[in-house]
C-alpha cells in the first residue's frame, strides 16, 4: 500500500497548552485508521493541521512524496485532503445534489449551471456509497444518516486521497451506523485512506485496520487493530486499568414518586405510561425514530400534547411550556447540548446560572450571588475552565456537559430528563457524569434517561422502557436486560 501521509515529531502549543508533543503518525492508502483518546487529548488539533487551519510549530510533515512546513485550507484540499466533521456543513435550503458539488458546480457550454448534470454526477457518487437516496431531495428532508452520507459524498466529489471522518456517528441509531461503516469500507475500497475518529469503541473495533491512542497531547501507542483489546485502548486512553467503565452500586428502590400517564401526541408518541420510584433511575431505549426524543419534548413542554399528565408526589405537575416545567421542578439535558443546551457564546458563568437566576427567580440579578452560585457549581462538579468568564464554546465536550448539568444542579430541580447524556464525550468523562447522575437518582431525584448507548443503559438503569414507533413497548429490568433483548424489543425481531 502507498504511504499517503507521514508525520514525524510534530508539535503544536497554545497559550498555556501544549496540544501537541512529538505526534508520529502515518496513513496508507486502502487503510481505515482510527484516532482514540479523551477529550483534550490532542485528536482534533491534528485534523485542524491537516484541514490547514492551524500551523504546527516544529516537526515533519510529509504527504505522498512531498513535504510541507505548513498547510492552508486551500492547500488542503488541492493535494487531497477533504474533513467531514461531526457537526453537518449542509444548506439545508437546497437539494442534495448541489450540496455536493458546492463549491465546484458543473457548468455547462454557456458557462451556466447545469443541474441535471450536476443530479446525474451526485446520484452515482451516492450510489457508489452504497446508500439509496434521492439526491434531488433537499438537504432539510433527509434523515441524519442520508445528510452524513451527503457530507462524505460532498468531500469524495473532489480529488480526494485522504478522509478525515471526524465522529460522523455521533447522532445516528444502531442500524443507521451500520449503514454509514459499510459506505466507509466501501471507500476504504477504492484506495483513500480514512482518518477515523470516535469516542465509540464498539465502533472503532469495527471498522478499523489499526488504532492510535493519544493522551495529554502525546501519541500513547499504534496497534493492529488483529493484536490488541478494547480493555487495553481503554486503559490507555484513561491511563488506568479499563475494566467496566462504571457499575453502579447497590442501593435501595423506595416508593413510586412520578408517573407518566396516557402521554399521547398524534404521530410522535402514543398513550406513554410509566411510572418512576425514590432512588430508582429509569432509562428509555429504542432506536433513532422511535419516539424518544418526541416523549421527553412533550413531558418537558416543548412539543404540545394531545392527551395526558404527569404527578409527582401526587401533585399534577404537567407543563404546557418550557418555563412552566422549570418552575414546577423538571430539567433537560437535550441531546444537542451545543444547538439547545448551551448559549455557545457567552461565559461558562452565565450558562450554568441562567435557569435559576433567570427563570426561577425572576427578579433583579444579583451579581456577586451569581458568581458565588457559578464557583460552587465548578468547584462541586470539578468543571475544568480558566475561569468563569471562559466562553463555553472552547470547553471539551465533557465539560460543556457538565455545565448544562450544573444549571440543573443549581436549580435543585426535582425532575431530570437526560437525552444521550454522554454523548460525544470521553470515556473518562462519562464516568464522572455517571456518578453524578447516581448522585442524584439516591438523594431523591426523578432521573429519566434517553440512551443509544446500550452498556450505557445496562450500567445506570434500574428498569428500562423500550420505545418503538412511538409506543413503550416493553419496561424491563434492568438487572434482568442484555443488549440483545434490547435490541430485540427495539427492532420488534
Amino acid at each position: 500500500m502507498e504511504k499517503l501521509l507521514d508525520i514525524r515529531n510534530l508539535n503544536k502549543g497554545f497559550p498555556g497548552v501544549q496540544a501537541l508533543s512529538d505526534i508520529d503518525f502515518d496513513l496508507y492508502g486502502g487503510e481505515v485508521h482510527c484516532l482514540v483518546g479523551e477529550n483534550g487529548a490532542g485528536k482534533s488539533t491534528l485534523v485542524e493541521i491537516l484541514a490547514g487551519n492551524y500551523r504546527f510549530d516544529s516537526g515533519q510533515l510529509h504527504i505522498k512524496a512531498d513535504s510541507y512546513s505548513y498547510l492552508s485550507p486551500s492547500k488542503s484540499l488541492t493535494i487531497g485532503i477533504e474533513t467531514v466533521h461531526q457537526e453537518d456543513q449542509l444548506v439545508l435550503s437546497v437539494t442534495a445534489a448541489e450540496n455536493i458539488y458546492m463549491g465546484h458546480l458543473p457548468m455547462n457550454r454557456l458557462g451556466l449551471f447545469n443541474l441535471r448534470k450536476c443530479i446525474k454526477d451526485s446520484q452515482v457518487l451516492v450510489d457508489s456509497l452504497g446508500l439509496h437516496l434521492d439526491v434531488s431531495e433537499l438537504v432539510s428532508e433527509l434523515t441524519p444518516v442520508e445528510r452524513k452520507t451527503v457530507c462524505i459524498a460532498k468531500a469524495l466529489s473532489r480529488r480526494v486521497s485522504i478522509l478525515i471522518l471526524d465522529e460522523p456517528t455521533a447522532t445516528l441509531g444502531l442500524d443507521e451506523t451500520k449503514i454509514l461503516l459499510d459506505g466507509v469500507r466501501r471507500i476504504r475500497e477504492q484506495g483513500i485512506g480514512i482518518i477515523y475518529i470516535s469516542h465509540f469503541i464498539n465502533e472503532v473495533f469495527d471498522i478499523a485496520d489499526r488504532i492510535t491512542v493519544f493522551k495529554d497531547g502525546k501519541k500513547v501507542a499504534t496497534h493492529l487493530r488483529s493484536r490488541c483489546s478494547k480493555e487495553q485502548v481503554i486503559g490507555e486512553m484513561v491511563g488506568r486499568k479499563a475494566g467496566h467503565i462504571f457499575i453502579r452500586p447497590e442501593h435501595k428502590v423506595g416508593e413510586v414518586i412520578f408517573q407518566v400517564r396516557n402521554f399521547t401526541r398524534k404521530g410522535a408518541a402514543e398513550d406513554i405510561n410509566f411510572e418512576v420510584h425514590e432512588g430508582e433511575i429509569f432509562g428509555i431505549g429504542g432506536l433513532i425514530g422511535s419516539g424518544r426524543t418526541e416523549l421527553a419534548r412533550l413531558m418537558f413542554g416543548i412539543d404540545r400534547r394531545d392527551r395526558g399528565n404527569i404527578i409527582l408526589r401526587g401533585k399534577d405537575v404537567t407543563p404546557n411550556t418550557p418555563i412552566e416545567a422549570i418552575r414546577n421542578g423538571f430539567g433537560y439535558l437535550t441531546e444537542d447540548r451545543k444547538e439547545t443546551g448551551l448559549i455557545l457564546g457567552r461565559p461558562v458563568k452565565e450558562n450554568i446560572t441562567i435557569a435559576e437566576m433567570n427563570i426561577r427567580r425572576p427578579v433583579l440579578l444579583d451579581l456577586p450571588e451569581e458568581r458565588n452560585q457559578a464557583v460552587k457549581m465548578v468547584n462541586s462538579l470539578r468543571i475544568m475552565t480558566p475561569s468563569l468568564e471562559q466562553v463555553v464554546i472552547n470547553l471539551s465536550g465533557g465539560n460543556q456537559q457538565k455545565v448544562v448539568l450544573a444549571k440543573w444542579m443549581l436549580s435543585d430541580v426535582d425532575v431530570i430528563i437526560f437525552d444521550e447524556p454522554t454523548i460525544g464525550i470521553d470515556v473518562g468523562a462519562k464516568k464522572e457524569i455517571y456518578e453524578l447522575i447516581d448522585d442524584m437518582a439516591l438523594k431523591g431525584k426523578v432521573i429519566v434517561m434517553i440512551s443509544s448507548d446500550l452498556p450505557e443503559l445496562l450500567a445506570l438503569s434500574d428498569r428500562i422502557g423500550i420505545m418503538r414507533k412511538g409506543k413503550m413497548v416493553k419496561i424491563i429490568k434492568g438487572s434482568e436486560a442484555t443488549e440483545e433483548s434490547l435490541l430485540k424489543y427495539s427492532t420488534g425481531v
